[in-house]
């Protein structure tokens, strides 16, 4: 589906003036910094299987990095999570950013769908691998909807980026049916959220991050997927990228 949006430059990609350019720098390394020990709490934790101690290290590592960052986090449409235990949710992808935010600041136990590629990083592909996080195989066929069902069973909820990475231009692109196909098969209700800002201030081809931006998070009404089959997924994903382009907003 296009975009009938016009793209829009991001405001900033890189520190302006000296003063927020060491900013940035020093964030940046002391961001590196907390990763790099607190991503081996999280393998250790997860050798042990210890996963909701793994969710409480990454709630604390994001808030950690987006406050080092001078970042401030919106919030909208938490309303719209009342009663639902699980869900599957769906959203948009600007920055690395994204994912802590939806660690720390989402009122559930959330697990991501990531692509096995960052299985390749040590220690945090490590973590990722063996702490319930649905990692995408393609030759793994009927192992990875185990795997998923297995997941969903122990009452946790998914993240999905719909757009497959990471995107630069302030848009929202095409979603893939990944994210419905998984709502489906789970019967789990899958809700739209759009985030808006990240992109600003860690794009993806960023090496230091500007430091004092605001990114949004909007979260949509839940669409039930009981009595949905395959099939459907098309459209359960047009209804998806439908609300996440209303709500994203270009300027935060």
């Amino acid at each position: 589906m296009a975009n009938h949006a016009e793209a829009t430059r991001l405001r900033a990609s890189a520190p302006r003036g000296p003063l927020k350019w060491i900013w940035g720098a020093a964030a940046t390394g002391l961001c590196v910094l907390v990763t790099a020990v607190l991503a081996l709490g999280a393998a250790i934790l997860a050798a042990i299987r210890r996963p909701h101690a793994v969710t409480s290290l990454t709630r604390f590592w994001g808030r950690l990095l987006i406050g080092i960052c001078g970042v401030t986090v919106e919030l909208q449409g938490l309303e719209n999570l009342d009663g639902l235990r699980s869900f599957v949710l769906v959203s948009n992808h600007q920055s690395f950013f994204d994912i802590f935010a939806i660690a720390t600041y989402l009122p559930r136990e959330m697990r991501f769908v990531a692509k096995k590629e960052l299985l390749r990083i040590p220690v945090i592909g490590y973590a990722l691998q063996h702490a319930d996080h649905v990692m995408i195989r393609r030759q793994a066929g009927g192992k990875e909807i185990r795997r998923a069902l297995e997941i969903a069973r122990k009452g946790y909820s998914f993240s999905v980026f719909a757009e497959g990475h990471r995107f630069n231009d302030n848009r929202v692109h095409e979603f893939s049916d990944g994210a419905a196909w998984l709502a489906i098969l789970t019967k789990l209700p899958v809700v739209p959220m759009a985030i808006s800002g990240s992109g600003a201030f860690f794009p993806r081809s960023a090496i230091v991050v500007v430091p004092g931006g605001k990114m949004r998070m909007t979260i949509g009404k839940p669409i039930e997927t009981a009595g949905l089959k395959s099939a459907d997924r098309t459209e359960l994903t047009r209804k998806l990228e439908e609300s996440v382009r209303a709500t994203f907003v270009e300027e935060v």
